[in-house]
């Protein structure tokens, strides 16, 4: 299948990569051009615009890291909706806002395109590996007509409905139990440091019984390591999710008491220059509030 791809940070290359490996016919855009070397040498078509993107093949990924920049990309001169031919498919891959997606389902359907989101579960490390998943919000002859480049990029795809903005919610609420989950870790490892424990058994005790999935495994040795560089996830965009579900939660009159506890951690990790660390460096700021250095 032919398709164009905009945006490649970490994620974006990743899932490029996958879709490439896939034997699909890649043409890729990024604003930072030195971004493309990796996916061209791979053999993916480096495109000079937007455009370009847009008309490469059936449909045109963006990954990008926020609403501002997808909506950006979408709405400037020479973007997707000017750009996109009638009947043409925007893949949004990214975590956005439901404010976001409602939106941009909006423009794109006056403007007879379609919109699909098509949020990713995992971090890039785990998408490389093709062991992500992914949730899809779309009508289903376009979800169905991109369905081999779902199957190429993740391990399962989570069919959420019709509509976009049930994929976005999914994806918001998913990141809103995993982020409390690592700041409940963060509290759990303080309290057992305060007591002199080495942190490694509680690590085996969680990993062993009732905690022993991916989620406590990966976040759980990172804590008990204190390893929080390089990011798989970095804080500053863990605060996004955080202000993503909020507002989500805000929106519907659903209280998220642990989220603002959540929001908070993260909040007090870039108070400390903490922003580029993994978004577990919340245990961090736990230590600091529990008198550990």
């Amino acid at each position: 299948m032919k398709v164009g791809f905009i945006g490649l940070g970490r994620m974006g290359q990743a899932m490029a990569r996958r879709i490439l490996d896939g034997g699909h016919d890649l043409g890729v855009y990024n604003r930072t051009a030195e971004k493309l070397k990796p996916l061209t040498d791979a053999g993916a078509k480096p495109l000079s615009s937007i455009k370009a993107a847009a008309n490469y093949g059936a449909a045109v990924f963006t990954m990008l890291a926020d609403d501002a920049a997808v909506l950006e990309v979408v709405n400037k001169p020479g973007g997707l909706l000017e750009s996109l031919a009638e009947g043409g498919i925007h893949i949004c891959a990214g975590t956005h806002s439901v404010d976001c997606i409602q939106n941009l389902k909006k423009l794109h359907s006056d403007a007879g395109q379609v919109l699909i989101a098509t949020p990713m579960l995992g971090r890039p490390q785990v998408v490389e590996s093709g062991q992500a998943g992914m949730v899809l919000g779309g009508a289903k002859a376009a979800l169905d007509r991109c369905r081999p480049l779902f199957e190429a990029i993740a391990r399962r795809a989570f069919e959420a409905g019709a509509d976009p903005v049930a994929a976005a919610a999914i994806k918001i609420a998913n990141n809103f139990v995993l982020g409390c989950a690592i700041e409940a870790m963060g509290e759990g490892f303080a309290l057992v440091r305060k007591y002199d424990v080495v942190p490694d058994v509680l690590y085996d005790v969680m990993t062993d019984g009732l905690f022993a999935c991916s989620a406590y495994k990966i976040y759980g040795k990172i804590i008990t390591e204190e390893r929080y560089l390089p990011a798989g996830q970095r804080a500053i965009l863990g605060l996004k999710d955080a202000n993503l579900a909020l507002t989500a939660a805000e929106a519907v009159g659903v209280p998220l008491p642990s989220g603002n506890v959540w929001r908070d951690r993260l909040v007090g990790a870039l108070a400390h220059n903490e922003g580029e660390h993994d978004w577990a460096v919340m245990a961090k700021d736990q230590a600091r509030a529990s008198g550990l250095s």
